[in-house]
């Protein structure tokens, strides 16, 4: 029997079936039908530059990838296997040496085969990101042996 679909789950994947999300410190803060909020702290390690510590692009890039991915989980209110075929991933500004990143996606679209998504990384004002983002994934990527062994716990 499965357990209701919730944020417990969600992060349940991060921690054990994404390792090196788990690792940055990825959290999933809100979930509901077609949208999640991530976030993730600021560590000196993610500094693309060490004078100034502004963030690097590839962790702003793995925080919005992860959290697209998830939001199609929260629009189909299942797991499934899922890729990444595009990502695009316009960086509209520095984000802020030492400051926490929040990641908002939205899954606006489904077909049988492809999930679309939107996303936008911000410090404490959404209307203000750092980054903006557009995404589509393929569903059923794979049999998905290793993603029931993650969510079948309880979290």
């Amino acid at each position: 029997m499965s357990t209701p679909f919730d944020i417990t789950q969600i992060q349940n994947i991060i921690d054990t079936g994404i390792p090196h999300c788990a690792e940055i410190g990825m959290k999933v803060h809100e979930m509901d039908d077609d949208e999640v909020i991530f976030s993730l702290p600021y560590q000196d390690r993610f500094a693309g530059n060490p004078v100034n510590g502004i963030l690097h692009g590839g962790i702003i890039t793995t925080l919005i990838d992860t959290a697209s991915g998830m939001c199609i989980y929260a629009r189909l209110q299942k797991y499934l296997p899922i890729a990444t075929l595009d990502l695009r991933i316009d960086y509209l500004k520095p984000a802020i040496p030492g400051e926490e990143l929040f990641t908002r996606a939205t899954c606006y679209k489904t077909t049988q085969q492809i999930a679309f998504t939107r996303a936008i990384a911000y410090h404490t004002d959404p209307n203000d990101p750092v980054a903006n983002s557009v995404g589509t994934f393929m569903l059923k990527s794979s049999s998905g042996a290793a993603l029931n062994k993650v969510t079948v716990g309880e979290g």
